[in-house]
């Protein structure tokens, strides 16, 4: 056996239950970038995980949140395997980076690499939620608001199955509360950014658009 194969022998015997190549949404800008777990109702991927990232290597991340900033077009990352638990706020040894390759579109579907074995560096983990995978139907959409300042993003929680994975993007006026935002849900239909933007109590124009939307992995 190879020197090579039996370091994958060894990692497969040594992993745990949320080990995998854990695909995530990209987004963000100058005020901050941020990475949302794809996830699905069945190990290692049954957890909903937000995390506040930046790219180590400085010239890099500039480049990156220039390019991010002020637009909804999907980037996804494609990282390395690592164990999706090591996130959590109790983990016993945190992650606090990986490796991924950047990808404008996504990963799985056509997407285009603009940066390979980039480091990501967690500064924080904003969101982690454990799935069920028991069916259950919820009549309200649930947002909660990440981001500083104006420039904020909203992420579904996901509380149903099946269910949708959502972030739009929110440009909130000076002062805007926090709070998360919950409106009726139609079915697997995506939201009208109207009836956020009323939750919100702000103006139509401030939902920018969606950033990702998907319903395929969530059934």
């Amino acid at each position: 056996m190879t020197a090579a194969a039996c370091l994958l022998a060894v990692q497969a015997i040594a992993a745990g239950p949320t080990f995998g190549t854990h695909g995530m949404a990209l987004f963000g800008g100058k005020e901050g970038l941020y990475a949302s777990h794809l996830p699905m109702f069945h190990a290692p991927h049954d957890y909903q995980v937000v995390l506040q990232v930046h790219v180590a290597d400085a010239r890099l991340d500039a480049a990156l949140k220039g390019r991010l900033d002020g637009k909804t077009a999907l980037w996804t990352v494609d990282p390395e395997k690592f164990e999706l638990d090591r996130l959590a706020p109790d983990a016993a040894s945190p992650l606090r980076q990986f490796k991924a390759d950047l990808v404008l579109g996504h990963f799985e579907q056509g997407g285009k690499t603009q940066y390979r074995a980039a480091t990501l560096v967690v500064d924080k983990v904003l969101l982690f939620r454990p799935l069920s995978p028991a069916e259950k139907t919820n009549s309200t959409a649930t947002y909660v608001q990440i981001g500083n300042g104006k420039q904020r993003y909203l992420i579904k929680e996901i509380d149903s199955r099946p269910d949708f994975d959502h972030i739009v993007s929110y440009r909130a006026a000076s002062h805007a509360p926090y709070a998360p935002a919950t409106i009726a849900k139609n079915g697997m239909a995506e939201p009208d950014a109207k009836a956020l933007a009323a939750a919100l109590q702000a103006t139509p124009s401030a939902i920018r658009g969606t950033v990702y939307f998907y319903t395929d992995d969530l059934r």
